[in-house]
């Protein structure tokens, strides 16, 4: 029997030629934003090495949306240039792009990993912004309550960011609701206090991510697909939780969103993760199963067994893999040849594979 994982998948009028998809790693490595040389060999490797589908590192729709000074950006159209010629690489070796839209909220104006902890000087850094005035932990910087002016600014924000993904060559766009970032922020009631139409019940808490999803829908053409990463737990009691999830992806489904990325966790400092193989593969399992929306899962996969095996459970539709990548990032032609499927290899490298 062929292998499930190097079985086609259509979303809309785009098909993957497997079910592996390079998942969203912040680099850390943009000057104002732009796209550079790293990203071009990071994400071009990847697709020299197999991957179905290739999603760019959360990238800030705003200067004040990025989680450091470091982040890759979409916020000006000069931006635009350096995306087009990784995306047209990816494309020429089999991969699509596609880009994951984010704002970090609270959770910004920070140093990348290796430079420090917490909030940034305050020459380096901005004023974040969140839904309600309430830092992520006591090391990061206190947000400012979005206003109504400040709310339309994020939609506008993410419109213009799907403009410019649509210029700069992407076929998918993420839609990042998820990690304790902005939209996550709103969804979740530890980081909601709000009382206006934003604030309070469910419907009013993913009220800015679904206007988002509007928004994005609206520029985007209905050929491509369009997903949303959610974290489906906070792991917090008093936080979102699995329940509200699969409340919320039955809200997605009839906006047609096309998949649901499912990671979790990320919102609170202070969170008990019970963090192994696969630990949040059962969320994706569960809203694919109670919604019937397809669903991509990630987490700690790192083998091809593994991964087929999650496949072939029905348990989600794409898998999503960030670490395993960054330690071989040919991951697909060596799973390729656990799984005894007869993969075409890239002709400049045809003298290096192996056969049985």
């Amino acid at each position: 029997m062929a292998a499930t994982l190097f079985s086609p998948l259509r979303l809309r009028g785009l098909e993957l030629k497997n079910r592996i998809v390079v998942s969203p790693m912040c680099e850390y490595s943009s000057q104002d934003g732009f796209a550079n040389d790293w990203h071009l060999v990071h994400l071009g490797s990847r697709a020299v090495g197999g991957a179905g589908l290739i999603i760019f590192e959360a990238t800030a729709v705003s200067p004040e949306g990025r989680i450091t000074p470091d982040d890759l950006g979409i916020w000006k159209d000069e931006h635009i240039e350096g995306l087009k010629r990784i995306t047209t690489f990816l494309e020429a070796h089999g991969a699509v792009p596609g880009i994951q839209l984010a704002h970090a909220g609270r959770k910004a104006s920070t140093y990348s990993p290796w430079k420090g902890q917490g909030e940034v000087p305050a020459e380096e850094g901005w004023q974040t912004v969140a839904p309600s005035a309430l830092p992520f932990s006591d090391t990061y910087p206190k947000p400012e309550a979005l206003d109504q002016t400040g709310l339309r600014k994020v939609l506008d924000d993410f419109r213009a960011a799907t403009r410019r993904s649509l210029a700069a060559g992407f076929k998918v766009i993420e839609i990042h609701a998820a990690h304790g970032y902005l939209l996550h922020e709103f969804c979740s009631p530890l980081s909601n206090q709000r009382t206006d139409a934003y604030g309070g019940s469910f419907d009013n808490r993913i009220r800015l991510l679904l206007e988002v999803v509007d928004v994005v829908r609206e520029e985007w053409p209905a050929e491509y697909p369009l997903l949303v990463r959610i974290s489906a737990t906070d792991w917090t009691e008093g936080g979102w939780t699995i329940e509200d999830s699969v409340a919320l992806a039955k809200v997605l489904k009839d906006k047609h969103i096309d998949l649901i990325d499912t990671s979790t966790g990320g919102n609170v400092p202070h969170a008990d993760i019970p963090v192994g193989p696969g630990y949040q593969v059962e969320f994706a399992a569960r809203i694919k199963q109670e919604v019937g929306i397809p669903t991509g899962a990630v987490g700690i996969i790192t083998t091809a067994q593994q991964a087929e095996e999650i496949l072939a459970n029905q348990q989600a539709d794409l898998i999503l893999m960030a670490r395993e990548f960054l330690r071989d990032p040919y991951f697909p032609l060596h799973a390729a040849q656990e799984l005894d499927v007869d993969l075409e290899w890239p002709v400049q490298y045809q003298r290096a594979k192996r056969h049985k």
